[in-house]
């Protein structure tokens, strides 16, 4: 029930601005020394089977190397829709990104995930490079990430 109720209120904050109480999160991401070009990163939400949910934000501005983030990709169907308004630049090797996303306060703490899909021109990819529970607990915690990224955090 829980799940369905957030489910409801995650498409009526995309629906009706207004509505659903939204919350305003800082997502930090801290990236490892790297050779080669600036990182491509989604950031999603997945439910609590690992479903795509929504799209928080992509960095990297060329859309030909949305593919190689293969998670979001698959999710989100590569939908212009799902990523207008929240894209910037590639994230360079050692460089760190910050960014500011709304997300509707039904879905802290009802088995959401915050994930993260890496890549880099000329490089590997790394689906899922970090997943963490979306917790009001969890939340300014650092985790490490498996590929590009060093470190990754929210705050509330």
């Amino acid at each position: 029930m829980k799940k369905t109720i957030a489910s409801f209120l995650l498409v009526s904050a995309a629906a009706l601005p207004g509505v659903a109480q939204a919350r305003t999160l800082n997502l930090t991401t801290e990236l490892q020394n790297y050779g080669g070009e600036g990182a491509y990163l989604a950031f999603y939400v997945t439910d609590a089977s690992g479903k795509y949910q929504k799209t928080l934000w992509v960095a990297g501005k060329k859309s030909k190397y949305y593919k190689s983030l293969r998670d979001w990709a698959r999710g989100s169907r590569l939908n212009p829709r799902e990523f207008d308004g929240v894209s910037g630049a590639s994230v360079g090797s050692g460089r760190s990104l910050t960014v500011k996303v709304e997300l509707a306060d039904a879905l802290i703490d009802a088995g959401y995930e915050i994930r993260v899909d890496s890549a880099v021109e000329d490089g590997r990819e790394n689906a899922v490079d970090v997943r963490v529970p979306l917790t009001a607990a969890g939340a300014s915690k650092p985790v490490a990430g498996r590929g590009y990224i060093k470190s990754f955090k929210y705050d509330m």
